[in-house]
């Protein structure tokens, strides 16, 4: 896959990843269809996690000539999925709730700020 096919797929993931995510803030918790909406949620989030590693950074410094800082974010990502996850399969709600605030915050506002940087793909399409 080129960079191109990498990027349009992860904006393909992430973006109903942010919808969701967004409307599991608001909605009630606990009930089956926030169930359902997390598991779908969180399986997105791990798709994107995954995906953003094939791609090289384009902006800053890079570690083997493809690994650059926002690839962190990426690590954390597939770090918080499985750790919020299990969290609330043993029922420790406040720690789910806490790496699920992790998630949300870090894995799509940070670095969807981060994306729109001069540089970035859609820096490019939204600003020149």
């Amino acid at each position: 896959m080129t960079y191109d096919q990498i990027a349009y797929t992860h904006l393909t993931i992430i973006i109903p990843a942010f919808l969701i995510g967004t409307i599991l803030i608001v909605m009630k918790k606990g009930s089956p269809l926030h169930k359902a909406l997390g598991r779908a949620y969180l399986l997105l989030m791990l798709a994107t996690g995954g995906i953003t590693l094939l791609m090289s950074a384009k902006v800053g410094a890079t570690f083997l000539g493809h690994f650059g800082f926002i690839h962190l974010i990426s690590l954390y990502t597939l770090y918080l999925v499985p750790a919020a996850y299990f969290a609330a399969r043993r029922g420790n709600i406040t720690s789910h709730k806490m790496h699920m605030i992790g998630l949300y915050v870090g894995g799509l506002l940070i670095a969807g700020a981060f994306a729109f940087m001069p540089g970035r793909m859609l820096h490019g399409f939204l600003f020149q």
